[in-house]
């Protein structure tokens, strides 16, 4: 039986990257998974299709986790489609970088909302078919920069922070009732965003990692399977980094 077999998964920022990933290995191991887009609906659109095609259940909507009412009617309409929801990825993420001298307020807001505040949207949105059900677990996406901070990244650095004092206090609330929240802090994780690097910088960053390469996707979404699966079932409140021993 497949880690995840029947179990309605919701995974925010979806449509490339670590939630792309995210999304193919849970269909992958029998979930039915509700995934999310804002800008990028034609790659939406195609990994839908390219998910359906192999049998899985998937469907896309368009959403902006950043906005408190649009997190409430994404959870009605996922309950809706699919009956209940399972397990909550926030993955959803933006970077603005720049040096704190030089960040405006805008890019500071634009990072804490979409990082963290949609955090708190869907959760908050998702805590009703889960009490309902007895039943859940919440992973949010992190970053080792939440944990070690990072210059020309305060922003980032503080809303990944955020999200690892919102889990462990989610953890908390929430525990009694069977709902399980983890964050995941990955590392050096080679996606089309890290594609466009200066190929020597990136050899720069994976000679410093005790692995000596850069995170695949796929390692980030393994954990997702196993933090979402009941092989985890006495698992709450954890930041589990997946950055190759970055960090120790």
């Amino acid at each position: 039986m497949k880690l995840l077999q029947d179990k309605v998964v919701l995974i925010t920022g979806a449509s490339r990257g670590i939630g792309k990933s995210i999304a193919e290995v849970c269909v992958a191991q029998g979930a039915k998974v509700a995934f999310t887009y804002l800008s990028s609906e034609e790659k939406a659109k195609a990994l839908e299709a390219e998910l359906a095609k192999n049998g899985g259940e998937v469907k896309g909507f368009k959403s902006d986790a950043a906005k408190f009412d649009d997190a409430q009617k994404l959870v009605d309409d996922v309950v809706a489609a699919f009956g209940t929801i399972d397990v909550l990825v926030n993955n959803a993420g933006i970077t603005r970088d720049n040096l704190l001298m030089r960040m405006t307020e805008e890019q500071w807001d634009e990072v804490i909302n979409t990082n963290l505040k949609s955090a708190f949207n869907l959760t908050k949105a998702v805590q009703r078919p889960m009490l309902k059900a007895k039943a859940g677990s919440i992973i949010n996406i992190s970053s080792v920069v939440g944990v070690s901070g990072n210059a020309g990244q305060a922003n980032y650095a503080a809303s990944k922070a955020g999200l690892i004092g919102f889990t462990k206090s989610v953890a908390q609330e929430l525990g009694s009732r069977n709902i399980r929240a983890n964050a995941i802090a990955p590392g050096f994780i080679e996606t089309e965003m890290t594609d466009v690097l200066d190929p020597k910088v990136v050899e720069q960053w994976r000679s410093s990692i005790p692995l000596k390469r850069g995170g695949k996707p796929e390692d980030v979404a393994n954990l997702v399977v196993f933090l979402g699966s009941d092989m985890s079932a006495y698992v709450t409140g954890q930041t589990i980094n997946v950055c190759g021993g970055m960090l120790m």
